[in-house]
């Protein structure tokens, strides 16, 4: 069983490895796309459905997180807390005074983010590979299962995105949800709930996806007698 289970995670090392060597930046630069757009598209789409983005920042706060994780603070208090701190936001000023709307990353969300943005780059290098090989059919028809997963789990995942309690009714909704005036904050908390679900599923076929294609690549490197 061990030898197994050692075999499959060999050959998907190896067919990982070829696939990013081979296109590098292609793996890259949709690494990088898709990390863009998970960042600038929430906000763009608040600025269309409410009210353009007038600001910009970086917390000001993370000058001083050196000497946060270095002080005498519990090292549980600060596992705790650093899941949290907000690292960027966008917001909207009310013509009414105060804030229309604000968007912001966490470091939980910049996490979930370049894991998402590394898995599509992984994807699309295998994908690249898949094509340099002939593919059995059952692999390949999980292979385009797993193109549409990735495509539904980047889209879902835009859609999750916390704002500030700013404009809000919550203290953390979908940018979707945001997006339309009037929903209940019931209809709302659904809504959250939903959306990180499908997107937590979606990343999982995702994964699977990206081990199925590093695994039929792996094995055609695999080396003899192995």
């Amino acid at each position: 069983m061990r030898r197994g289970v050692g075999a499959v995670v060999g050959d998907a090392g190896r067919g990982i490895g070829a696939a990013v060597r081979a296109h590098p930046a292609l793996c890259a630069g949709a690494a990088a796309a898709v990390f863009a757009l998970s960042v600038l598209l929430p906000p763009a789409l608040l600025s269309v459905a409410r009210r353009r983005v007038d600001y910009f920042t970086f917390n000001p706060w993370l000058a001083r997180l050196p000497e946060y994780l270095a002080s005498d603070v519990p090292l549980r208090h600060k596992l705790a807390w650093l899941p949290d701190l907000a690292l960027f936001w966008f917001s909207a000023d009310s013509p009414f005074g105060g804030t229309e709307w604000g968007y912001a990353v966490d470091v939980r969300d910049l996490v979930r983010l370049l894991a998402t943005a590394l898995l599509v780059g992984l994807y699309v290098a295998l994908w690249r590979e898949r094509g340099r090989r002939a593919v059995e059919g059952r692999n390949a028809r999980a292979a385009r299962s797993g193109g549409v997963a990735g495509a539904l789990a980047g889209v879902v995942g835009l859609s999750t995105g916390p704002c500030s309690v700013m404009g809000c009714g919550a203290p953390v909704l979908p940018v979707v949800g945001l997006a339309f005036v009037g929903l209940s904050s019931t209809t709302l908390a659904v809504l959250s709930r939903l959306s990180t679900t499908l997107t937590t599923a979606l990343l999982a076929v995702l994964v699977v996806a990206v081990a199925v294609l590093a695994k039929s690549a792996g094995r055609s490197r695999r080396p003899a007698g192995l």
